[in-house]
């Protein structure tokens, strides 16, 4: 039984689908799937030990040079990838207008959202089987209904796990135990302040710990260097790396430290004891999901906002870091967050799991 899974984009919706095929392969043993991905995200459904073929797309990057990719008949490449198997079923896991479309190409019956459950309820015209998720409740849970209804087996109860088999994944070479802080996030309502990080890292490496500062961008590689230039010696910015190379680094680390963001997800998906921060989102819709998993959320009475720019206008308070720093947190709903409570949560996470095999 052959399965063709449409889920492009983000990071993190495409970790977020792992489970799924976990589920679908414990019920179904001779399942295979193959999926369709943007390009930079390939790395995560290769990790999957029931995916085959990866079909990877660039819309991002074709939107911007239709003639171009036409002439370099990568769109002809990718029609011919889709369209020269046909599949038992092919599940649209996105529910977006630009996925529905992909699925055009395919040969096989096509699943997806009903109008009731897509977040673009008008994707769900493309799709000859229409299965209705409740839209109020964490991403995970929703894909795995989606797969368990279109395949027709029972969904099981427990926690899903991503598959990803971390032995087969890169191993940095590095003697002493480290943390990772993924500090960098698209929106700007995202960021824990980077004072804070500053004397989160202070913190950790006191206790004897590195800390390994990741980057993806020029923006986010200076303020990795700021922090590593307060923190001192033991607060190490990391090499540009692909995703399975960052992978490799998580499998390794002791713990981590994320805002909302891509990373935080994977690490989320292979275990790993992370304690995450939330101002503007709401983990129990798309948090990071897994074992081993502290969420920390602004108590603040604007949060969540779900908006990527912060419009709050109430009265800010200073708390003592601010004050010592002499400016105020912004977003303002992180100045509940505060580097001691994640330095409390994060020793619970690495001194009192016990990770499981």
């Amino acid at each position: 039984m052959r399965v063709l899974v449409i889920k492009t984009s983000s990071l993190g919706d495409v970790i977020h689908t792992l489970p799924a095929l976990t589920d679908a392969a414990l019920a179904l043993p001779d399942i295979t799937f193959d999926w369709v991905v943007e390009e930079g995200f390939a790395d995560i459904p290769a990790m999957h030990s029931h995916v085959d073929k990866v079909i990877p797309v660039a819309i991002r990057r074709w939107r911007g040079s239709l003639l171009k990719t036409l002439r370099a008949g990568e769109w002809n490449d990718f029609k011919a990838a889709v369209g020269g198997e046909h599949y038992s079923a092919v599940i649209d896991a996105q529910g977006l207008l630009k996925s529905a479309w992909l699925t055009r190409y395919a040969r096989g019956p096509l699943f997806g959202y009903s109008n009731a459950s897509a977040r673009e309820p008008l994707a769900s015209q493309f799709y000859h089987h229409k299965i209705t998720v409740p839209r109020d409740q964490h991403a995970v849970e929703r894909t795995r209904q989606l797969f368990a209804q279109s395949l027709g087996y029972d969904l099981p109860t427990k926690v899903g796990r991503s598959g990803i088999d971390t032995t087969l994944l890169p191993k940095p070479n590095v003697e002493r135990p480290y943390l990772l802080f993924f500090h960098g996030t698209t929106w700007d309502t995202k960021h824990w302040p980077e004072f804070y990080w500053k004397e989160l890292g202070k913190k950790v490496t006191e206790s004897g710990y590195q800390v390994m500062l990741p980057w993806g961008n020029d923006i986010e590689r200076q303020r990795a260097e700021r922090i590593s230039e307060v923190v001192g010696e033991d607060a190490i910015v990391m090499p540009r790396t692909g995703l399975r190379e960052v992978a490799g680094w998580i499998a390794g680390a002791k713990g981590v430290v994320a805002v909302d963001t891509g990373l935080a997800h994977l690490s989320a998906a292979m275990d790993i004891p992370m304690v995450s921060l939330y101002g503007s989102t709401d983990p129990g819709l798309s948090g990071a999901y897994g074992k081993n998993q502290t969420h920390l959320y602004a108590n603040y009475d604007c949060a969540p906002c779900m908006k990527r720019e912060c419009n709050y206008t109430g009265l800010k308070v200073k708390n003592q870091l601010e004050i010592a720093q002499g400016e105020y947190v912004d977003p303002p709903c992180f100045s509940s967050i505060m580097p001691n409570a994640v330095f409390d949560a994060l020793e619970q996470q690495i001194f009192g799991v016990q990770r499981d095999g």
